[in-house]
């Protein structure tokens, strides 16, 4: 992509920038840098906006554009192909005007070093235009409508096949931005207004207590008391980690695989006198936990290091309660973060959950008799979850699953699943055991 001032502040080529980022370079969309170069805020907001739509929709804007093509084009036109896409979700799913959506997006190809292309995309794009109904009753009939990988698809289909269509049509929504109150720096009433007269429309949640959604969303440094320490950007569901640990003084807790921090820094909220421990393989995602710690006024050891090598460093003294969220397919968060169906497999799945079954066993000897030890995940597929759990029990006679008494959620036969959507929450899920006395 040729680089001038035109084509770096161009809203929509920083978008396109963002979209190869991930599915050229295998990055998190909130890793590229591409979005973070664009001056003017609304510029940046347009970009942000157009690249986590096509992601969101990428498998059906592409049946769209291979339909409304009259031949497909050469592979080394992925830039002009990416164009159309863009031009497509703003057609369709985005309140962008249809003349500047049409003729911006194909003025594109011009910076793009690709004029010959200006005619190619308008052309495309007023077709979908005049048989827009038609293109999309095709799409319903064929599937494509449902935006997700094939083998993605057939495992929710598999493990929920129920609630499966309301899966899928939550994770192509886009999420509402919840906040975390933090109880010991902010009075809950003065924030609560602060943020009313800033703007923004606030509603608590029903199981997440210290849990505020405003809407519109914006920038964390646009909400009043964020740089203050007053609250922090969390999903009710992650801040129900803390309910299944119910930390209590004195007692020491170890949260492994704890970056960036949100549920490390939300037990210390509500009971600061407790010995915490917060641990993660990389060092700058650990950095990123010293970071939300120092913001929020709160402290606790916090180590890089490899939770499976308990040599490298465990001190002795067990635990009276070990959170381990766990590493996941992250498939419980796709809302958030659309990319997810696009960068993962079913053969990567398999890794993590090998990976999550080293892990249990690894950190179960570090409990105390008679402590707790909360599994995590954001995922909704059963063989990182209820699946994973019996395998452990079936390995751990010491081991006693505890069912909360809870209304939120699921029951399953191991565990407490949280589906996306499923009262405005990310999808979750908890098991909570015991080990005997």
């Amino acid at each position: 992509m040729p680089k001038n001032r035109k084509t770096l502040q161009n809203p929509r080529l920083a978008a396109i920038r963002a979209i190869s980022d991930v599915l050229d370079q295998h990055q998190n969309l909130g890793d590229s840098d591409a979005l973070s170069g664009l001056s003017d805020s609304r510029d940046k907001a347009l970009a942000r906006n157009l690249a986590y739509g096509v992601l969101r929709w990428l498998s059906s804007l592409e049946w769209l554009a291979a339909g409304l093509l009259s031949k497909p084009l050469k592979r080394r036109e992925i830039e002009v192909k990416r164009l159309i896409l863009l031009g497509l979700q703003q057609l369709w799913h985005d309140q962008t005007a249809s003349h500047a959506a049409v003729n911006e997006t194909a003025e594109c190809a011009r910076l793009l070093g690709k004029p010959w292309a200006v005619g190619l995309v308008n052309a495309v794009l007023r077709r979908f235009q005049r048989e827009k109904d038609v293109f999309l009753k095709k799409m319903e009939q064929s599937g494509k409508h449902l935006a997700h990988p094939g083998w993605l698809l057939m495992e929710i289909q598999k493990d929920w096949p129920e609630q499966w269509p309301d899966i899928i049509d939550a994770n192509n929504k886009q999420a509402p931005l919840w906040l975390r109150i933090n109880r010991q720096r902010a009075d809950g009433i003065q924030l609560r207004d602060a943020l009313k007269v800033a703007g923004f429309d606030i509603n608590d949640h029903q199981f997440a207590r210290d849990a505020v959604c405003i809407h519109p969303a914006a920038p964390v440094g646009k909400i009043p008391g964020f740089e203050k320490g007053w609250l922090s950007v969390q999903d009710p569901a992650a801040q129900l980690a803390r309910d299944m640990v119910s930390p209590q003084p004195g007692e020491r807790i170890l949260d492994a695989c704890s970056a960036p921090g949100g549920k490390t820094a939300h037990l210390l909220e509500t009971c600061d006198s407790i010995e915490l421990t917060a641990l993660d393989m990389q060092a700058d995602r650990i950095a990123l936990v010293d970071e939300n710690l120092r913001r929020l006024g709160l402290s606790a050891e916090t180590l890089a290091a490899d939770a499976t090598v308990i040599e490298s460093w465990w001190k002795g003294e067990k635990f009276h309660k070990i959170l381990l969220d766990a590493p996941c397919s992250a498939t419980g968060v796709i809302r958030r973060h659309p990319e997810i169906k696009w960068l993962r497999s079913s053969g990567q799945v398999d890794k993590v959950v090998q990976t999550q079954a080293v892990l249990l066993n690894t950190l179960w000897p570090l409990v105390e008799p008679g402590g707790l030890f909360v599994y995590a995940t954001c995922s909704v597929l059963k063989r990182e979850n209820d699946q994973q759990i019996q395998q452990f029990l079936n390995q751990h006679q010491e081991a006693r699953l505890e069912m909360p008494a809870v209304k939120w959620g699921t029951a399953g036969s191991y565990g407490r699943q949280i589906l996306p959507g499923e009262a405005r929450m990310d999808g979750f899920f908890y098991a909570v055991l015991r080990k005997s006395a």
